[in-house]
């Protein structure tokens, strides 16, 4: 969607629809429901409309079947307020983001945890050689690196 007026008629959309469910739909079936985003073709024929429900899988069940009932009135308004020539059909698509956000917290959460446990295992404890165990070039008297020393102790090895 890279044309700035297909995302304009995209941002429409979303909001007609919206603003429609929020105040004609009257469906009992319909819950807590958003549309998150709104995807068009670079033509204008077909409209997917991503939504979450807040609830269980039951509400989400019963807001898809509402959504799909209403599907028609819906396309009809959006035709009417965009005043284009041809309506765009309506696609309802139940958004996986927010159960994909939950499952990358929970991951969070353990890495988290992992974390502070690796640290607890740690505590106290020292190190079985040096602190720092790769090598490092000699600096002379002076501080100044020799490259010269270091490429002689690296044949050496």
């Amino acid at each position: 969607m890279a044309n700035p007026r297909v995302r304009k008629i995209a941002d429409r959309i979303q909001v007609i629809v919206a603003e429609m469910l929020e105040r004609r739909i009257k469906d009992p079936r319909l819950g807590f429901v958003t549309i998150t985003d709104v995807r068009i073709t670079g033509d204008g024929q077909h409209a997917t409309l991503f939504y979450t429900v807040l609830g269980d899988e039951a509400q989400a069940e019963g807001t898809a079947v509402a959504l799909e009932s209403a599907k028609g009135l819906m396309r009809s308004e959006v035709a009417k307020q965009l005043g284009t020539r041809t309506a765009p059909t309506l696609t309802f698509v139940r958004d996986a983001l927010p159960e994909e956000a939950r499952v990358l917290d929970d991951a969070l959460e353990r890495a988290r945890r992992a974390d502070a446990d690796l640290a607890a295992a740690r505590e106290g404890k020292t190190y079985a050689g040096d602190e720092d165990p790769y090598k490092k070039p000699r600096e002379d008297e002076d501080g100044d690196f020799d490259e010269a020393e270091a490429d002689d102790e690296d044949e050496l090895d």
